[in-house]
């Protein structure tokens, strides 16, 4: 595989180049033959171009935030719905460039033709690429070294992409540098777990000098050190790191923004607020809100406001007991509305108190974060930022995702963050919010793992 290993760029951009060709191609023609005359002056030659090309840009920057371009990565579904959701925008946006040109707002049924025509294209270019590419490019045989550390998690992640990776073989860090030097060389990357770090840097440095590509599950100090500010001052390579969480320019800018966004949000939402709040009150006769205590920055405590999903006194015990797959404390709405979403509206108002941010790592309950800490003496570090509505583990993890994945998460949002990946995150949230598996319940072990804890930390009076 190795001997193509170079032209997989090439694959990719030129499937890539036949999809944004193609649909500018169907918006070219949409535009001349139902709007360009519209105008008190048609565009004349050039500045028809000149729309395709601006159509065009449009298609790449949306791709570009949802990953439409990630072929392979992604499986075909997740493609289709990455670039369904980028031609929507990019719709949306050429509409109201197409009002400002005519100065009145014109009939958008032929932009909803062409964007029915473009989800038949993605949908069949989505499939046949992906086969395509697949076909060039086989799952890649790996090893996977691991060490005391439980290992199952990672390689279970690793086997539900078996289109794309297969572990043939794993070998335990015991068995000494020489035997693990010796399988290396059988397979086409290695798989690397939580093993400790001078077994880890010994096999990263034999991989980097025998060409073979790694897979590295990092530590928490791995993505404290990769946002490191490289400083040259003197003739020894410095790296930087603030390890303050925001600065004060980043956190009046981001203030400023989830102002404008949520009291924007629960203008457009509120009616679909107001519905959901009827339909939970009728269905039981209980509060349409529920209000639980979270953890925000610095670990202030504040009370955090959702659409109550579960039947009323859902905790009886007051012990926290996480929502399972099939949990039967679900109510029929409630079952609705946390799938899509909807039962976290409510924390707009939280938003606008200044308790919460548009972005950020979502706030746990404090016998969560408390148990956590315990486990995970690192787990205080996403206390940096306040909690957010969305955030980087939402949008790159699961609701059952570990906590200490979560933390991964949401330290590699708080050590990179910027104004625009925030912006790129609101974007991402938009494509998770139908994917099934971003919201998977917990296991019945994780649960009553969970709850046992709480119930304990009841009777110490903790």
């Amino acid at each position: 595989m190795q001997k193509y290993e170079q032209y997989k760029r090439m694959l990719r951009f030129l499937l890539s180049l036949l999809f944004t060709a193609a649909q500018a191609g169907v918006f070219y023609y949409t535009w001349m033959a139902y709007y360009n005359g519209l105008m008190e002056s048609p565009f004349q030659r050039k500045g028809n171009w000149l729309m395709a090309a601006f159509y065009t840009l449009l298609i790449l920057l949306f791709a570009h935030m949802y990953s439409g371009w990630r072929i392979g990565a992604l499986k075909a579904f997740h493609l289709i719905w990455s670039q369904s959701l980028s031609l929507l925008f990019a719709d949306a946006v050429i509409y109201l460039v197409i009002t400002l040109l005519t100065k009145r707002f014109q009939t958008f049924l032929p932009l909803l033709a062409m964007f029915a025509a473009q989800c038949v294209f993605t949908g069949v270019w989505g499939m046949a690429s992906t086969a395509c590419y697949l076909r060039a490019y086989p799952p890649r045989r790996v090893l996977m070294v691991y060490g005391d550390r439980p290992n199952l998690g990672l390689a279970r992640k690793f086997h539900s992409r078996e289109d794309r990776y297969i572990i043939c073989e794993t070998i335990h860090i015991s068995e000494g540098m020489g035997r693990i030097a010796e399988r290396i060389r059988e397979y086409e990357g290695v798989v690397i777990g939580d093993i400790p770090t001078p077994s880890r840097n010994r096999i990263l440095k034999y991989c980097y000098e025998q060409s073979v590509r790694t897979y590295t599950s990092p530590k928490i100090s791995d993505i404290l050190i990769r946002s490191a500010e490289s400083q040259h001052l003197f003739d020894t390579p410095i790296l930087l790191s603030r390890n303050s969480g925001l600065t004060f320019e980043q956190r009046a800018v981001k203030r400023g923004v989830d102002i404008v966004f949520s009291l924007a949000a629960v203008a457009v939402l509120s009616p679909l607020m107001a519905v959901t709040a009827l339909a939970v009150k009728l269905e039981d006769g209980g509060p349409a809100l529920f209000k639980q205590k979270r953890a925000t920055i610095n670990g202030r405590v504040f009370e955090v406001l959702k659409f109550r999903s579960m039947i009323v006194n859902a905790e009886r015990e007051g012990a926290s007991v996480p929502a399972t797959e099939q949990d039967a404390r679900i109510t029929r709405v409630g079952r609705f509305i946390r799938a899509a979403r909807i039962d976290e509206l409510p924390q707009l108002f939280n938003i606008l108190k200044g308790e919460m941010s548009l972005v950020g790592p979502r706030p746990e309950r404090l016998e969560h974060v408390e148990k956590y800490s315990r486990d995970i003496p690192e787990f205080p570090y996403r206390l940096k930022v306040k909690g957010g509505l969305t955030g980087y583990a939402q949008v790159y993890g699961k609701y059952n995702t570990t906590a200490y994945d979560k933390l991964k998460l949401d330290l590699t949002y708080i050590q990179n963050y910027s104004i625009r990946l925030d912006i790129e995150i609101l974007f991402q949230t938009v494509r998770i919010l139908f994917m099934k598996e971003s919201t998977e319940g917990f296991s019945e072990e994780a649960s009553t793992e969970m709850t046992e804890y709480s119930k304990s930390r009841m009777r110490s009076g903790g």
